[in-house]
């Protein structure tokens, strides 16, 4: 709510800055003055970065995927975290391009942060639902890594990495939901070896878990690929860094899988288990077929976004190139304020 009061206000400055109108296509095109674009950018960010979530204002999405229903989790995840990005690509992108520029560095900073501080708190958790929650919070790091890269390939993966993020976690809300219903737990300590009891529901699970790593052929890889070798072109530094968030991220899964599915059979939840039925088996197919489907067949939604996606970064380099600009850039200001203080020494 406090950051849709400070877009509100943004809102309204905007229709007077930009020829009082609220039309879209005539505020991209607006000029505005510099300061006033980092204001509105600003204005618009604490909106957007709420509503994604975006790190170090997350901390409402663990508690709300834990007290929703499965069916509410799902859509959280596939639906609703996706605004911020679009908000993102439709706002702030076309009508603040200085503002993004200038902040260019600090952005990726803070994505980068939330994709390593996502994944080492998803470490941490002994609730099912928790650890996907936690794990969103990096994997959306990635999709703002991707956008703020302001290159072709970093937009198309961001892009791409928000619908391989609500196919992959909505699966495992799903599957959790569906395991939940027979036992009524979702602690991690109160399964093990499910591969002996439910076979079925253990495939699809590895599936999805298989998928939420990046596997090759599967459609987070793509993504991921995509936003990797857009970070390089703009960052080698946080580039590099990103790339610990992904074997973070193969770490937290695979020790999910692990302890539920192969671990020691667990005698408490074992007499309350039974396989999942046909329509589970109908609900879960649909996900598996668009998981392998974009992770073999990218350039089918790709070349959707392609034209769009260049017009845009067309948009951005029209006020000037980023190497122009006096961009903010904490990581060398650090290395220039260390080298002297050892010069002091």
């Amino acid at each position: 709510l406090a950051g849709s009061v400070l877009m509100l206000v943004g809102i309204i400055v905007l229709y007077y800055a930009g020829g009082k109108t609220f039309d879209i296509l005539h505020l991209s095109s607006a000029s505005y003055p510099p300061h006033l674009q980092l204001w509105l950018f600003f204005a618009f960010f604490s909106a957007f970065a709420v509503k994604m979530p975006m790190f170090p204002i997350h901390t409402w999405l663990p508690d709300a995927h834990t007290e929703a229903p499965t069916a509410g989790s799902v859509m959280l995840a596939g639906v609703l975290l996706k605004m911020g990005a679009y908000g993102f690509l439709r706002f702030s992108l076309p009508m603040f391009p200085y503002a993004v520029k200038v902040l260019f560095i600090p952005l990726l900073a803070l994505s980068v942060t939330a994709i390593i501080y996502g994944a080492y708190v998803t470490l941490m958790q002994s609730d099912m639902k928790r650890l996907i929650a936690y794990s969103s919070v990096s994997h959306m790091g990635f999709v703002t890594l991707g956008i703020f890269t302001l290159n072709q390939n970093g937009i198309e993966g961001g892009i791409l990495q928000m619908i391989n993020h609500g196919v992959i976690t909505g699966a495992l809300f799903l599957c959790v939901g569906m395991i939940y219903e027979r036992t009524h737990t979702r602690m991690i300590e109160d399964y093990g070896g499910l591969f002996k009891t439910v076979p079925i529901f253990v495939v699809f699970f590895g599936i999805f878990t298989l998928a939420a790593i990046g596997f090759p052929g599967m459609n987070a890889f793509v993504g991921e690929f995509l936003i990797i070798s857009g970070a390089f072109k703009a960052n080698i530094l946080i580039a590099a860094l990103s790339i610990l968030g992904i074997v973070l991220g193969v770490v937290y899964m695979v020790w999910l899988y692990y302890r539920v599915a192969l671990n020691e059979i667990n005698p408490n939840t074992r007499s309350q288990l039974t396989d999942l039925d046909l329509r589970e088996i109908t609900t879960l197919i649909p996900l598996v077929v668009l998981v392998f489907f974009i992770g073999l067949q990218p350039g089918v939604l790709l070349s959707y976004m392609h034209v769009s996606v260049e017009h845009l970064i067309e948009h951005v380099n029209a006020t000037l190139p980023i190497d122009n600009l006096e961009v903010y850039d904490p990581v060398s200001l650090f290395a220039q304020y260390l080298k002297e203080i050892i010069g002091w020494v």
